[in-house]
C-alpha cells in the first residue's frame, strides 16, 4: 500500500507575508477610483483570504455582481501599478523561511493556498527566494474562493497527499474553513489578520503564537 506524502499547505497573505499595508492602499486606491469611499482598515483585513470578487461583495453588499467584478479588476489594477512605482512591501514574518527550509529538509511537501492571483503569488514567493521550496501553488486565479475546499483537495492531489497527512495552515477563519471542508487539520497563525476567537470558532485545531509553536504543531503525529 502506498503511504501518502505529508503535506503543510499554507496560505500567504497574514500568514508567510504582512502585506496588510500593501491591500489597504490598493483598496482605497481602487475605491477612489469609483468615486465611493473606502472601507476602514479593519474591514479590508476582514475580507482579506477572499477572492476579490467576494471581498467586495463582503465589503457592498447591496452592489450588484458586475460591480464586484469591475471594483476586483480596480484593485488589480492599483496593486500592479503600486508594484511597477516599488510601491510593494510584502516582508515575510521572521523566521518563515527557515522553517520552510527545515520542513522541506524533513520531507514535507509544501504548498500555498491563496486568494493571491498566479502572478502576485509567483512574484512575492520569488522575491523572497523560497519559490522553488512548494510543489503546488493554488491561487484565486484557478479556485472558487475559500472556504470552498478546491484549493486544498488540488494541493493534495499534486503532493500525493491525503486528508490524515495534511494540514492548512492560515491567519483567517476562512482558512480553517476550508480546511474543515477538505477535511484536513487546520491550525492558525496568531500574527495575521483574524482573532484567536474567530480562528477558533472556525474550526482551529490549535493557533501558534510563534514560529517555534507552529512547527511543534505541524510535526506533532
Amino acid at each position: 500500500m502506498t503511504t501518502a506524502n505529508r503535506l503543510a499547505l499554507f496560505d500567504c497573505d497574514g500568514t508567510l507575508v504582512d502585506s496588510q499595508h500593501d491591500i489597504v492602499e490598493a483598496m482605497n486606491r481602487c475605491f477612489d477610483a469609483v468615486k465611493l469611499t473606502p472601507p476602514t482598515r479593519l474591514q479590508t483585513l476582514a475580507v482579506i483570504g477572499l477572492s476579490l470578487p467576494q471581498a467586495m461583495a463582503r465589503l457592498l453588499p447591496d452592489a450588484e455582481g458586475h460591480f464586484h467584478d469591475h471594483l476586483a479588476e480596480q484593485y488589480k489594477l492599483a496593486f500592479q501599478h503600486m508594484r511597477r512605482t516599488n510601491g510593494v512591501s510584502e516582508p515575510l514574518y521572521p523566521g518563515v523561511a527557515e522553517l520552510i527550509g527545515r520542513l522541506a529538509d524533513t520531507g514535507w511537501m509544501l504548498g500555498v493556498a491563496t486568494g493571491k492571483s498566479d502572478r502576485g503569488l509567483q512574484l512575492c514567493l520569488t522575491t523572497h527566494g523560497i519559490l522553488s521550496h512548494f510543489i503546488t501553488l493554488q491561487t484565486a486565479d484557478r479556485h472558487p474562493s475559500k472556504p470552498h475546499p478546491s484549493m486544498a483537495l488540488q494541493a493534495m492531489a499534486d503532493a500525493g497527499a491525503a486528508p490524515e497527512t495534511t494540514v492548512m495552515i492560515g491567519d483567517t477563519s476562512y482558512d480553517m474553513e476550508m480546511a474543515h471542508n477538505a477535511g484536513i487539520r487546520a491550525l492558525g497563525v496568531n500574527w495575521g489578520y483574524h482573532s484567536v476567537s474567530e480562528l477558533r470558532q472556525a474550526g482551529a485545531h490549535a493557533v501558534a503564537v510563534d514560529m517555534a509553536e507552529l512547527e511543534r504543531h505541524i510535526t506533532a503525529s
